[in-house]
């Protein structure tokens, strides 16, 4: 798959989801991230990156062009992106993702 159709699919997945989630199954951050959503009763769509084979790199480094972060989680709310586990932990406590929800 060329890199222009990967960003062009994961725009899609971004835009078409309130709370878009790429992460790992195994990563730590990931699971606390996710926690921390379900925890505060918030539906968010996730992708699971390391399911995806050899897709799943292509679409973290879709990300990485798109936002400058190579790490998962990486989260979006309303088609922006907001960031990592610290940023979804913060703005959850200071109710800034609620806000960008609205």
């Amino acid at each position: 798959m060329f890199m222009s159709a990967v960003s062009d699919a994961t725009q899609k997945k971004i835009s078409g989801s309130d709370v878009m989630v790429f992460s790992k199954s195994y990563c730590p951050f990931c699971d606390r991230a996710k926690a921390a959503l379900e925890g505060k009763g918030i539906a968010f769509q996730v992708e699971e990156l390391d399911k995806l084979g050899a897709e799943g790199a292509e679409i973290q480094a879709a990300l990485a062009e798109m936002t400058g972060q190579r790490t998962v989680p990486n989260v979006f709310v309303k088609g922006k992106h907001l960031g990592g586990c610290d940023d979804v932990l913060a703005s959850l406590g200071s109710g800034k993702f609620q806000e960008l929800l609205k």
